[in-house]
């Protein structure tokens, strides 16, 4: 009874919490994916748009929203602020980021009956045609590759080359070029292809003539009225180059500056707010409406 059984295994020696345990690592800062797989109701989004770095967590947000959407569903301003928040103004300006960035297409277009109506595209993946028809969330099945016996005498066809791009004419620079002022050029250029479709810019053409737009604006002239100016007698004949044209007309057409921009630049210069009723761009130092809008008391 008083014999110690020397085969008994020694006791382990114990751990104060989590000190010495095998599994304890080093916590690392930063987001724990918690995923399950859908299998229901779910939209396949790009990294190239949620990790867009050049769009705003707004524009991010509305485009995952919109592409959520099944056909025909209404994404004008008014029903995605009633949807949202955000209020029509904020929203107009992420539609319009869309617009400049591809992620939207929207076209002026006249009905049966001689009505004319905005046509709303939203591409999932900008310079890419995936068709209208595809369902949400589901991936296409590629079709089989069939193979077929080439005679043995026939020529490769040569490959096409398309002819080395010719750089676009300079444009006129503003003097004080503001980023409210270049993003309102990018919306009027992002929207001139509603006045006509041939007139639809990528988003190289449109970084290049910003400054011109944003020149002309400069000069006191409403966005309508530069927009106007660009789509003017328009010739017939297809264009090949419209951003040539354009810049062209930005150049040959420039109107003077005011006279009190010739001496000094304004000593105040409000921000550009968009109507909350025509979603026209008007300067203001608060959102509200502009001066076309605004009741006369």
């Amino acid at each position: 009874m008083g014999t110690q059984n020397t085969s008994a295994r020694t006791s382990s020696r114990s751990r104060k919490g989590a000190e010495n345990h095998p599994l304890t690592r080093a916590r690392v800062a930063g987001v724990v994916h918690d995923n399950v797989r859908h299998t229901t109701r779910f939209t396949v989004v790009g990294n190239h748009l949620a990790q867009h770095t050049a769009l705003s967590l707004l524009a991010i947000g509305l485009a995952v929203h919109i592409q959520s959407l099944p056909g025909g569903a209404p994404i004008d301003i008014k029903t995605l602020a009633a949807r949202f928040p955000e209020g029509t103004t904020r929203i107009a300006a992420g539609l319009r980021e869309l617009e400049v960035h591809g992620y939207l297409r929207r076209t002026r277009e006249r009905t049966g009956n001689g009505r004319m109506v905005t046509r709303t595209v939203s591409c999932n993946q900008p310079g890419r045609s995936g068709g209208a028809e595809e369902g949400h969330g589901k991936a296409s099945k590629p079709k089989p590759a069939t193979h077929r016996a080439e005679p043995k005498h026939q020529a490769e066809p040569k490959r096409r080359t398309d002819p080395k791009r010719r750089a676009l004419p300079a444009v006129p620079q503003p003097a004080y070029p503001a980023p409210d002022l270049l993003a309102t050029a990018l919306g009027v250029l992002a929207g001139l292809h509603r006045e006509d479709p041939r007139l639809h810019l990528s988003a190289t053409d449109a970084d290049h003539l910003a400054p011109g737009v944003a020149a002309w604006l400069e000069r006191e002239l409403t966005p309508d009225a530069v927009r106007r100016a660009l789509t003017f007698d328009l010739p017939t004949e297809p264009l090949h180059r419209p951003a040539a044209l354009l810049a062209h007309r930005l150049n040959t057409q420039l109107p003077p500056l005011p006279p009190f921009r010739t001496e000094h630049p304004p000593t105040v210069r409000h921000p550009l707010q968009n109507c909350d009723l025509c979603d026209h761009a008007y300067r203001a130092p608060e959102p509200g409406t502009c001066g076309t809008c605004t009741p006369v008391t």
